[in-house]
């Protein structure tokens, strides 16, 4: 597998352009109202468009939605009580995950038993398509459904909700759906006007599953 930027780590990139964008616009109307008596008319209209290209889509913002929600499947040629209890362990997302690969040299670490609730797999990379971060087992429904928080720290804070479930569609054949649950915080969410989270968040755990089916069945 190649290691490139996913989906969810280009929109934290942009997410950090829309910040910088806000930052700007403060900047830009602290100095208007302070300097207004000094500053040239032809600076004011200058200032006045700037200030109207930021806003709007700040405005806009109020009218997009805040949260998404992603879910992929993939069937897989072996009996249910086997792959939950391969997907039920944290650090075998290593060998399918899209995010997990990003980077071959980010430092991670564990606290707790893995494939119990409470167990903490955290991860750190000097590369910003990485960045840093931990994943937590919130419950577990046995051979049924996995439940983990993600909470990323770097290069952007966010916290998102991710699942597992497993259903049995013949004695040796199982359907594993890859689900994912996000949210964008005001102003941020204007992304989500201009960009289909859904397909590309969809298209790492498409990938991820898909390498899933690969490793469980190489055997």
């Amino acid at each position: 597998m190649k290691f490139h930027t996913t989906g969810y780590w280009t929109s934290i990139s942009i997410n950090l352009f829309f910040l910088n964008s806000i930052k700007l616009f403060i900047f830009i109307t602290t100095f208007f109202v302070f300097n207004t008596l000094t500053i040239s008319s032809r600076m004011k209209k200058i200032l006045y468009i700037v200030l109207i290209l930021i806003a709007i889509p700040l405005i806009a913002a109020l009218f997009v939605k805040k949260s998404y929600s992603v879910e992929k499947s993939v069937v897989i040629d072996k009996p249910k009580a086997e792959v939950f209890d391969y997907i039920k362990y944290v650090k075998n997302q290593d060998k399918f995950s899209v995010w997990n690969q990003l980077d071959p040299h980010m430092r991670k670490s564990y606290t707790g038993t893995d494939g119990t609730v409470g167990f903490v797999y955290a991860w750190d990379s000097d590369s910003t398509n990485a960045g840093s971060g931990e994943q937590e087992i919130k419950s577990i429904e046995d051979g049924k459904r996995v439940d983990f928080e993600l909470r990323f720290l770097e290069p952007f804070e966010s916290t998102e909700q991710a699942y597992f479930s497993t259903e049995a569609v013949a004695d040796s054949t199982t359907e594993v759906k890859w689900g994912f649950n996000g949210h964008m915080n005001y102003p941020m969410n204007i992304m989500m006007f201009f960009m289909n989270f859904e397909d590309m968040i969809g298209g790492d755990l498409q990938t991820g599953l898909d390498n899933l089916k690969a490793e469980m069945e190489k055997d």
